[in-house]
């Protein structure tokens, strides 16, 4: 039987982006697809964007969720007509004992994980996570392509290759100008407001971007609409001069404008590992989370974030309710940051 492979993936978008370099590894010495990924629906146009990925499989089980019936179902459709598992091999990405059911279930012959929440069983290739030699989460990832002991070859930069047609008609759909240089600020973090620069900063950053001629264009989910909005009431009288597009486009449309910015401006969000992996100059923004675990992996990206004793926290609200972290990041500092990171 040939090699055939499933992808478990993660369910934050940031880390689906970070996926891309296993996925790599595992397609290289193939000439047709060989992978095909479970992933939530949130994450599928992520995947859609990979190259070397076979078939999408939506898992719309909510986290949290055991949904056993829902997950049986789910581990029948990754069998043949015959009852036989489609695949040789599993690589189960997420830590939770529930994302290694379904393969399990499927009966996969080999299934690769690590140990995680008590995956005894469930997993039949189960490795040892080494934290400190392995910081990255892009790099843990990448070594689950290896046979144990294997040394794994350095990960490369995650890349998604923009739908150049759909991009095309959301300029036209949304009116959007594509020939003038244009400043993307991502506003939002899903995780918390830990993550989220104030609106204040971004209202300045935006006012200098205005003023040295370019376009400023706000992208972000639905989720992000709150973000977005404090955004522009504190630029005030420049507000009618910023394209507001957060909740206007679904993520893969997202993805698609993001490769058209000059420069994006981000905090660390899956928006800022999207600006990376489609090649656009980017400054991603840290406070509460460390750049030492999940930094954007691009030449042209550039990290501004300030050293205090209680950074990073990992928290989703400050504990000591100051967000001096984000808070005393300079706009300036920011903006020259990006000054140089235009293309």
């Amino acid at each position: 039987m040939a090699e055939r492979i499933l992808v478990v993936a993660p369910s934050w978008v940031g880390d689906a982006i970070l996926s891309e370099p296993v996925i790599a590894l595992l397609r290289e010495p193939f000439e047709d697809p060989v992978v095909d990924v479970l992933a939530p629906p949130w994450c599928a146009p992520v995947y859609a964007r990979m190259r070397g990925v076979g078939r999408i499989i939506e898992n719309p089980i909510g986290h949290g969720r055991l949904d056993l019936a829902a997950r049986r179902a789910l581990a029948n459709g990754l069998r043949d007509e015959i009852g036989e598992p489609l695949y040789t091999r599993a690589l189960v990405l997420p830590n939770s004992w529930k994302s290694a059911l379904i393969p399990w279930m499927a009966g996969i012959p080999r299934r690769t994980g690590y140990r995680g929440e008590a995956r005894w069983g469930l997993l039949n290739d189960v490795r040892h996570l080494k934290r400190k030699e392995m910081p990255r989460l892009v790099d843990r990832f990448a070594a689950l392509a290896a046979n144990p002991g294997e040394l794994v070859p350095m990960p490369s930069a995650p890349r998604l290759v923009p739908d150049v047609a759909n991009r095309a008609a959301a300029v036209h759909a949304l009116h959007l100008r594509s020939r003038k240089r244009i400043a993307i600020l991502c506003p939002g973090a899903e995780y918390g407001p830990a993550k989220r620069w104030p609106p204040t900063h971004f209202a300045d950053l935006a006012a200098k971007f205005l003023g040295n001629g370019m376009q400023v264009w706000l992208i972000g989910s639905p989720n992000d609409r709150m973000a977005a909005e404090a955004v522009l009431r504190a630029a005030g009288e420049l507000s009618p001069f910023i394209r507001d597009l957060s909740g206007r486009t679904d993520l893969g449309t997202a993805i698609d404008l993001l490769s058209l910015a000059s420069v994006v401006v981000s905090n660390d969000s899956g928006l800022m590992h999207a600006a990376a992996a489609v090649g656009a100059p980017l400054v991603a923004l840290f406070g509460s989370s460390s750049p030492a675990y999940t930094p954007p992996l691009s030449p042209l990206a550039h990290i501004a974030r300030i050293e205090i004793a209680c950074s990073p926290c990992f928290q989703r609200e400050c504990p000591l309710g100051h967000f001096k972290c984000l808070r005393d990041l300079d706009p300036d500092a920011v903006y020259d940051l990006a000054r140089s990171a235009v293309r």
